[in-house]
């Protein structure tokens, strides 16, 4: 089924290039006079979106010496964050942490959609990727993905798969699995991926794909369970649990990516200021 992965990916295209307009130098001065940053997330707090944002806003702050906020303003598959951030001054005081969510995918899945990607954003860093687990809850059955399949052929439909919003990764990860699989399950989406972790949590949802930089934390406690992630090759975060392809569906592929973006207009300087503080704390030796 690698071409059910290949089409996320190709609709994901667009992350290749928001690294491209970061060139070196730049002023040393403080960006934007030193007025606070705002970072957007076009997710609810405590998502993989929002998780990537604190930590960039926290580097940030250290490295530029201003006070760096997070600012979550969900809806629409974060279209709602990224008309902000088009609308912003062209300073490098307003900057978005975004995924292919908003940036690739929800402008497929939405009619009517007025941000473009390609024009109403300028790209600071490409931040990196991360793939998902397939987690259940400890009362759910299933202790493998072969497990959870099986029991989405005998009742189809009856499974409810949370997800934080239309278009999320997460969403996707799902449709690739039923159609991979061959199943039927019931995707139940939510304002973001923590509330749907809090009733996974709770029991009142029995599956969902998640970040795995957000439900980890929970596996290891045991309040959740892992399946699968859905990365090509095991995980480092996670060496023992198997790859879903691993598990009986080769080809299945399925990461996020994130970026830092900016307004459209940013001054070029501004750019690769904001591009050399975000890679200095992945770059100085420890």
């Amino acid at each position: 089924m690698r071409t059910g992965a290949g089409r996320l990916r190709r609709r994901t295209v667009i992350a290749a290039g928001l690294g491209s307009a970061a060139l070196a130098g730049g002023a040393r001065a403080q960006i934007g006079g030193g007025k606070p940053i705002r970072v957007l997330v076009g997710f609810s707090a405590g998502g993989g979106n929002d998780v990537v944002a604190r930590i960039i806003a926290q580097k940030l702050g250290e490295s530029t010496g201003q006070t760096v906020i997070v600012d979550n303003k969900p809806g629409a598959s974060g279209l709602i964050a990224a008309d902000i951030l088009a609308k912003a001054p062209p300073d490098g005081l307003t900057l978005m942490v975004a995924s292919q969510t908003t940036y690739a995918v929800a402008p497929v899945l939405y009619r009517s959609v007025a941000f473009n990607a390609e024009k109403d954003c300028l790209g600071v860093s490409l931040l990196g990727a991360s793939p998902l687990a397939l987690v259940v809850h400890p009362s759910v059955a299933a202790k493998s993905v072969a497990d959870l399949i099986a029991m989405a052929k005998a009742k189809p439909g009856v499974i409810n798969v949370g997800h934080g919003g239309v278009g999320t990764t997460p969403h996707m990860a799902n449709e690739l699995f039923m159609s991979t699989a061959g199943v039927k399950m019931t995707p139940v989406p939510y304002r973001g991926e923590a509330p749907a972790i809090t009733d996974l949590l709770s029991g009142q949802l029995p599956v969902m794909f998640s970040n795995i930089s957000v439900c980890m934390g929970h596996v290891k406690s045991g309040t959740l369970r892992a399946l699968g992630v859905t990365s090509a090759a095991r995980s480092p975060i996670a060496p023992d649990l198997p790859t879903i392809a691993e598990s009986g569906l080769p080809g299945y592929e399925v990461e996020t990516w994130f970026a830092l973006t900016a307004s459209p207009g940013t001054p070029r300087d501004v750019l690769a200021r904001l591009n050399a503080e975000v890679q200095k704390p992945w770059s100085t030796p420890t």
